[in-house]
């Protein structure tokens, strides 16, 4: 089994990638298709290469925005701890660069916890939220422990063994990390100064940092326009309960489970990841 490589699946879909300043974050932006605007929100550590098969699909019905979160991917490192409103405060700050008023925002894992704080702090500039395996209600030391160990080591020493094993801990099938993904991730925590920044992001897996920044129940209970919270078999954060009892408690949640995949689904899951999006975002109510 192989993959579509990242940049072959872009090749057709009109896109550009461009450099804007947020404040002090020089942030890296992708930017397809049109519509109501759809924000495409990564993990922890991640880029916006994550999304580049689901940009093209989605490209069909919304104005796509993939970026880099400060301290990741291509945008301005960071020289101290990131914390929740950090990462609201500049979501706040791109979306008003780009004139956009209200979106759509769909996170993995940090994303979807971002989108949740986000949607607490501007419901009037947020529209429905897609959560996959979102964090920020879990402190599990456990997980918090490997995603540091895993990530710290990878950005310390960037070989292929160590970038391949945090991918690998993602994904429910090992094959699914491609050279082609490991080479992309390399190349970025390659770059001077990576390391140091990746201690910065790393913060919240801190048991007392990670405990002032969880997403509440009043905070899930002030998500506007509802949600779709998603799930899968072999996720490593944690089970699927959690993503059950996270739709119940905010208005308007849902629930979706999605089988044989990881943290973050891969190919065949991806079409039925694709199409759970589109349809819950453009159906009516």
């Amino acid at each position: 089994m192989s993959d579509t490589p990242v940049w072959v699946a872009l090749g057709d879909v009109p896109h550009t990638v461009e450099y804007i300043d947020v404040g002090p974050w020089r942030t890296r932006v992708l930017q397809a298709g049109a519509g109501e605007p759809l924000v495409l929100m990564p993990g922890t550590g991640g880029h916006l290469e994550a999304y580049a098969h689901n940009i093209g699909p989605l490209s069909e019905h919304f104005r796509v925005i993939a970026y880099d979160y400060p301290g990741h991917g291509y945008t301005t490192h960071a020289t101290s701890n990131l914390e929740l409103p950090d990462y609201v405060e500049h979501l706040a700050g791109l979306l008003d660069v780009l004139g956009v008023a209200r979106a759509h925002l769909s996170g993995e894992s940090l994303g979807g916890w971002v989108a949740l704080k986000f949607a607490a702090a501007h419901p009037d500039r947020t529209a429905r939220l897609v959560l996959n395996t979102p964090g920020g209600t879990m402190a599990r030391p456990e997980v918090m422990e490997r995603i540091r160990s895993l990530s710290q080591a990878a950005a310390d020493d960037p070989s292929d063994a160590n970038i391949r094993a945090r991918l690998e801990w993602l994904m429910a099938d090992p094959a699914t990390v491609t050279d082609e993904l490991v080479a992309i991730r390399r190349a970025i925590y390659a770059r001077p100064g990576f390391a140091e920044s990746m201690r910065h992001l790393l913060c919240l897996q801190d048991p007392e940092i990670r405990r002032r920044n969880l997403v509440t129940d009043e905070e899930l209970a002030a998500v506007p326009h509802g949600a779709m919270v998603i799930w899968t078999s072999d996720d490593p954060s944690g089970p699927a309960g959690v993503g059950m009892d996270m739709a119940e408690k905010i208005p308007g949640g849902r629930f979706e489970f999605i089988d044989g995949a990881g943290h973050w689904p891969q190919w065949e899951q991806r079409a039925a990841f694709n199409q759970l999006v589109i349809d819950w975002l453009t159906k009516e109510g």
